[in-house]
């Protein structure tokens, strides 16, 4: 499944889907005299490291030959300034009511006009690592601008001879355009103080001015390729998935799917002390065929947090770059990194795909359970959701908190329990696709779901060792379930020190208050962006039901 990169001439201004006012405005972008292409890995790593501002350690890449880099390549650490995370407050996305092309165009089209007085530099890349599914993306950024292309190419799929002969074997999807990206960073723009995150998710083109984060690159890249899946066949997912064969053979893959922090990369990444063979897809970002349960990773490597890796870590072992982290002079004189978020909150790191063992890019075996990450203090480590509709509209009212990983907009509190469906804040297209879509991997496919408290249950916080458990007692389905309180078709499990008490009028309330909640944030949807994310009548009729059950 593979995009278009050239059109007939006859197709280019003749009506042609794959163009519009946007489009055509930033891939223009990418044909001045002033634009230069570097998609050679090795070059690019040269290029981050000679960059102004660059901290090259003495922290040397593991095995830089298997994944294209030059041998003794070193660990490159680059720093932000204030903002060190994603800021959704810059995200615009055309199709979504009260945005006028028209108006934007001409923003875009005063960015391009300045950019004619830097050197910029054009990188390619493809995002996904299967014939099935690998479409190609562009990116152009200024010039100082080296390590943000050089981060770009390792988190996504360098081009190179293997993945150019599977893009080549593809199958072209429809009239999908490649993507395009202009970036820069430099901008600003009083109406925009905080900067703009553009896009044109119909074309496969974005703009993103003001942001130095690369996580906005990352997650804006994502946000198109996401939107090609779900067009074309696919349930779009943010968050992990491994497949673990027991001893005696039998297999089980799990998805599991939670914003930054929810522990969706621990528990992706999670060895189980050997009782199982595990083999990991992704911690972040892949796709489910509707088709046929088959999934495939949309990247090589890991962006992960620095947080709880210190210096002395083994997982440190794969590190490739780092960004905003500290750095310091060790006893043997050696010039190695600050982790822990001593520096600032959200510290990154882009990880080898050597880090995990068995990694593989594609896997057939249809997945088996979805696993949705909360942190809701009203449910207890684990329930097993058995109603199809439930259990999907329960992802569309995934309960979370706000990370370090994102910029937070000004008396927004970073501590309130907040509603992120299917964890998945770089949507562009309406809600109920993927509403439809989980539902019917629920219901068609027979796929079980499961929510796993990771947070807090009333006061007392789960900890890691407790979630483990759990999946191992879904795969080794040895975990004993029992009715929910009064509910129908929600299933619990006696976890010690964690037992619901529904004989305690408090606990109720709270766990009620915690359904009206969700039904709330579904009513909402019918005003939010025009009513684009409402959902069918029988989403809050499925949580009003949990209600009902209870208080009868």
């Amino acid at each position: 499944m593979a995009t278009i990169s050239r059109f007939e001439r006859n197709k280019i201004t003749t009506g042609n889907i794959a163009f519009s006012q946007s489009r055509t405005t930033i891939e223009t972008a990418f044909y001045g005299n002033n634009v230069r292409k570097v998609t050679d890995l090795k070059e690019a790593y040269e290029m981050a490291k000679n960059s102004t501002g660059t901290i090259l350690t003495d922290m040397p890449v593991f095995e830089p030959e298997k994944i294209g880099l030059p041998e003794g390549a070193k660990i490159l650490l680059f720093n932000d300034g204030e903002t060190v995370g994603r800021f959704a407050g810059a995200r615009v996305i055309l199709g979504e009511k009260g945005v006028d092309e028209g108006e934007y165009a001409k923003t875009l089209r005063e960015a391009v006009y300045r950019t004619r007085y830097k050197k910029m530099l054009h990188t390619e890349a493809y995002i996904g690592l299967d014939e099935d599914f690998i479409i190609k993306a562009n990116l152009l950024v200024p010039e100082t601008y080296e390590n943000t292309l050089y981060n770009w190419l390792l988190n996504f799929q360098y081009m190179n001879k293997e993945y150019d002969e599977m893009y080549e074997r593809s199958r072209v999807i429809g009239n999908e355009p490649d993507i395009y990206i202009m970036s820069d960073p430099d901008w600003h723009d009083s109406k925009f103080p905080n900067g703009l995150a553009y896009f044109d998710p119909e074309h496969n083109c974005a703009c993103l001015l003001g942001l130095r984060y690369f996580g906005e690159h990352k997650k804006g890249t994502l946000t198109l390729a996401w939107g090609v899946a779900n067009r074309n066949g696919y349930a779009s997912c943010h968050g992990g998935l491994k497949r673990m064969i027991r001893k005696d053979g039998k297999k089980h893959v799990m998805g599991v799917f939670g914003l930054s922090g929810s522990g969706k990369s621990t528990l992706t990444h999670a060895k189980h002390d050997g009782k199982y063979d595990v083999t990991v897809l992704h911690d972040d970002a892949y796709i489910i065929s509707t088709e046929n349960g088959s999934t495939v990773a949309l990247e090589p490597s890991y962006f992960d947090k620095t947080q709880d890796y210190p210096l002395t870590s083994p997982d440190n072992k794969f590190l490739i770059t780092v960004q905003n982290c500290g750095a310091t002079i060790d006893a043997d004189g050696k010039l190695v990194i600050v982790t822990e978020d001593i520096r600032n909150g959200n510290g990154r790191a882009i990880k080898s795909k050597l880090w995990a063992e068995n990694r593989v890019d594609k896997m057939d075996e249809p997945i088996n359970s979805i696993v949705w990450l909360m942190k809701d203090h009203s449910l207890p480590p684990v329930i097993k959701v058995e109603d199809p509709v439930l259990a999907s509209v329960l992802g569309a009212t995934l309960a979370t908190k706000r990370t370090t990983a994102e910029k937070l907009a000004e008396g927004v509190d970073k501590d309130a329990l907040v509603f992120e469906p299917y964890a998945n804040p770089f949507r562009t297209y309406a809600l109920e696709e993927d509403y439809n879509k989980f539902k019917a991997l629920f219901e068609d496919r027979g796929v079980n779901c499961y929510i796993i408290n990771t947070g807090h249950f009333l006061d007392k916080k789960i900890p890691k060792e407790v979630t483990i458990g759990i999946i191992e007692g879904i795969v080794d389905e040895t975990i004993q379930f029992k009715a929910f309180g009064k509910m129908s078709n929600i299933m619990t499990s006696d976890i010690e020190g964690f037992i619901p008490d529904f004989n305690d009028k408090e606990y109720v309330d709270l766990l009620v208050k915690s359904m009206k909640n969700r039904i709330a944030y579904l009513e909402s949807l019918e005003d939010y962006k025009g009513g684009r994310d409402s959902l069918p009548k029988e989403a809050i009729e499925s949580i009003q039901k949990i209600i009902d059950d209870q208080t009868k």
